[in-house]
């Protein structure tokens, strides 16, 4: 049974108007490094938040130092583990449900690999993030990935794989599932249907070769009938972030069309 408290969270989470959740990540340093865009965590903040997503996506230190202007504006997601360029197939658990609560976050995520040699490891933190947020009444948002190195790399968005991690997550009792876009909407419906009652939101992945590539994205999501998006460099390294989100809301939460959409955003496209 979902607890009223959890089903609170969530509704904070998903946009009044259409029922989905637009979220904007901001936890890639500690996996990539300092990509362009978050280069200075504030500014960038800054310029997300102007754009108002649904929701917003932080590791500990900065939701600690820098999140507080905007708390109880912008729902927070707490992402409670971390990988690294040295370790890039072992998520490590790094904060716990209590400060996510302490934190005032709507919701927790965690990674899970799919394919990786630490696949079992992996599956048993998340086990009991499930379970220590289960207590608490906080949804989690397993980060669902078939990309570990006993994928094929020509698979790891296949529906295929795909379906299997996203399905993966529902089974050890997430709420909701970010995971890789199949490429169509039809494909992407399938990941839909498996995966549920938990929902599915997209993950944006890396920058894509245009604008109008991003917004046709999110327009699959929706045919799909997916619950949202999380969108990071598309989002930030954009050239205008607030632009871009208020684009990618008129898709998600109004029905308009990716050309439609496309009006919202200035006139330039990143090389």
């Amino acid at each position: 049974m979902i607890s009223i408290g959890k089903t609170t969270h969530i509704r904070r989470l998903q946009n009044p108007v259409s029922g989905r959740i637009l979220t904007v990540a901001l936890d890639h340093a500690p996996s990539y490094g300092v990509l362009a865009g978050l280069e200075n965590i504030v500014s960038a903040l800054q310029k997300v938040v102007a754009g108002k997503p649904d929701a917003i996506l932080l590791m500990r230190g900065p939701a600690q130092l820098v999140y507080e202007p905007y708390a109880g504006r912008i729902p927070l997601i707490l992402k409670t583990s971390t990988l690294s360029p040295f370790h890039p197939n072992r998520d490590v658990w790094v904060t716990e449900v209590e400060t996510a609560l302490r934190l005032g976050a709507d919701g927790v995520g965690m990674a899970l690999t799919v394919g990786s040699e630490e696949q079992a490891g992996l599956i048993a933190n998340l086990s009991s993030l499930v379970r220590e947020a289960e207590r608490v009444g906080l949804p989690v948002i397993v980060h669902a990935y078939p990309n570990g190195p006993l994928v094929p790399p020509d698979q790891v968005h296949s529906a295929k794989q795909v379906c299997y991690a996203a399905r993966l997550g529902m089974e050890l009792g997430v709420d909701i599932v970010k995971t890789f876009y199949t490429g169509s909407a039809e494909s992407f419906a399938q990941v839909v249907q498996a995966a549920a009652p938990a929902l599915v939101v997209a993950a944006g992945g890396p920058r894509l070769d245009t604008d109008e590539d991003v917004l046709n994205m999110a327009e699959g999501v929706v045919k799909a009938g997916a619950a949202g998006i999380t969108f990071g460099r598309n989002v930030w390294q954009s050239a205008d972030p607030s632009a871009m989100i208020q684009a990618l809301a008129r898709v998600l939460h109004h029905g308009d069309s990716a050309a439609a959409a496309k009006r919202y955003l200035p006139q330039l496209e990143h090389a």
